[in-house]
């Protein structure tokens, strides 16, 4: 039997921080940003009986998936004191025992979270024997890393719904919810008291607070989307999923630009119109620049992607012109280590064959996942802001130095090259437009609305994405 205790320091009082726990979206805040885990089912609740089930990928063996079952032994809330508890324990899963116990304590306002765990691992005596052997990190290691990333998303978290704490709760409905930015979006706001609906394009969920639509057929029922505060829209096909037939690329515009049309049309004629319509765009608005700074107010570029984000931003103009405060997201790229460009770098540079790409001068800019959700969530509870907004770092860095950063954070050699001509043979237009075009973007607007980075840089990102801290 192993014994293992972490301890949180939280700027916020028990009863708001029990309350994160509580909310379903805690379950998604709280896994590991590296692992690629699937949400079964989350309880909206901690009372004993509940339960929390997802699966994710068994070690070594990823086309195999494992289940994790979680259900509550102990619960006992703050009820005007200054201590509460809550308990799991593991049903089924990869673990021979699992045992989890938080314990809260609060102390002129600032709230400590101590988590302690009781497990015995895998295979029993001979996975004792396995893990002592390699000086207790095969297991502990990992958990050790889990909790560490569980405190900064905790504190994070708190911190961002604090700033805000003194505006009303916002009932808001997001299309796209399922994508890599959607399901962590969702599952911020839910932690923050806000009734998050979710605009589906299949039969809907009575149970799951879901709407159905049809972009491609031109159908949403008005009625439903009625007395929303704010709808995001964060839907399309994939731009980097596949190569770029004529096919694919009509694909890429018309479920943008039809399915924002729609709804923005539906959302103007409505009697009872949302305060706030933002739509996701991306820095692809600008084009090809080279070494140019780039920002808010630089012109559009003339290619394929400055093309589809004109018409993207522009299928909007309805809702504009209504007088709903509407903002487009023009987001680089999100580092997640569990999708999108990084997700996709991650094999080939833990290989070490993450090397510069066609000569690597071109510059990339980039975003932390918890920087895209905050500063969506700034602007969302900024009364002032309106228009285009670049979603990046302050701090692009060229194509080079980003494979240089990731080797030195995965420990791998980065110095494999791959000549832009390989890219173009493989990947077509698509592999070059996503790996070869040079945007320095600068985030300028939104610094100005007042927003704080969490991560400004690029090493810091990655080792937060990674679990790789020093």
């Amino acid at each position: 039997m192993y014994n293992y205790t972490h301890e949180t320091i939280v700027d916020a009082d028990i009863e708001s921080t029990f309350d994160w726990f509580e909310h379903e979206g805690s379950f998604r805040r709280l896994m590991p940003p590296w692992e690629v885990a699937e949400e079964v089912r989350a309880d909206d609740s901690l009372e004993v009986g509940s339960q929390r089930i997802f699966r994710f990928p068994a070690p070594g063996a990823p086309f195999l998936k494992m289940t994790w079952v979680a259900e509550h032994t102990g619960y006992e809330k703050p009820n005007g004191r200054k201590k509460a508890y809550f308990a799991d324990t593991m049903v089924k899963g990869p673990f021979w025992k699992w045992d989890h116990d938080h314990y809260l304590t609060e102390v002129d306002g600032v709230t400590t979270v101590v988590d302690e765990v009781r497990y015995n691992v895998p295979f029993g005596p001979l996975g004792m024997l396995v893990d002592k052997a390699l000086g207790g990190s095969l297991v502990t290691g990992r958990i050790s890393s889990m909790f560490n990333a569980r405190e900064f998303r905790l504190k994070r978290d708190m911190e961002n719904h604090n700033k805000f704490n003194h505006l009303d709760r916002k009932k808001i409905l997001i299309a796209g919810s399922s994508g890599l930015i959607g399901t962590q979006l969702v599952a911020f706001l839910d932690t923050g008291n806000h009734d998050v609906w979710k605009l589906v394009r299949r039969e809907a969920d009575s149970n799951k607070k879901e709407i159905s639509w049809s972009p491609s057929e031109g159908k949403i029922n008005p009625s439903e989307i009625e007395d929303f505060d704010i709808v995001i829209h964060l839907g399309g096909v994939g731009i980097g999923d596949k190569r770029w037939s004529k096919k694919r690329k009509a694909a890429i515009r018309d479920s943008r630009v039809d399915s924002t049309t729609l709804l923005s049309d539906t959302l103007a004629n409505l009697e009872n119109k949302p305060e706030l319509f933002m739509v996701a765009s991306a820095i692809g608005y600008y084009g090809n620049r080279g070494n140019e700074i780039v920002d808010e107010n630089t012109s559009i570029g003339d290619d394929f992607l400055t093309e589809i984000c004109e018409k993207w931003e522009n299928s909007a103009d309805s809702a504009r012109k209504a007088g709903i405060r509407t903002i487009h997201t023009r987001t680089g790229i999100v580092i997640s280590a569990v999708g999108g460009a990084l997700g996709k770098m991650l094999l080939p540079a833990k290989m070490g064959g993450g090397g510069p790409i066609g000569g690597g001068k071109q510059w990339m800019s980039w975003i932390s996942m918890d920087d895209q959700i905050y500063s969506m969530y700034h602007l969302m509870m900024s009364e002032g802001t309106e228009g285009a907004y670049n979603l990046t770092a302050p701090n692009p860095v060229r194509q080079k130095m980003f494979a240089k950063t990731l080797g030195k954070v995965l420990r791998r050699p980065a110095f494999a090259p791959l000549p832009g001509f390989v890219m173009r043979i493989m990947f077509g237009e698509m592999g070059v437009k996503l790996t070869l075009d040079s945007q320095r973007v600068i985030p300028k607007r939104l610094q100005e609305s007042g927003y704080e980075f969490t991560h400004k840089d690029l090493e810091p990102a990655l080792r937060d994405s990674l679990g790789k801290w020093r």
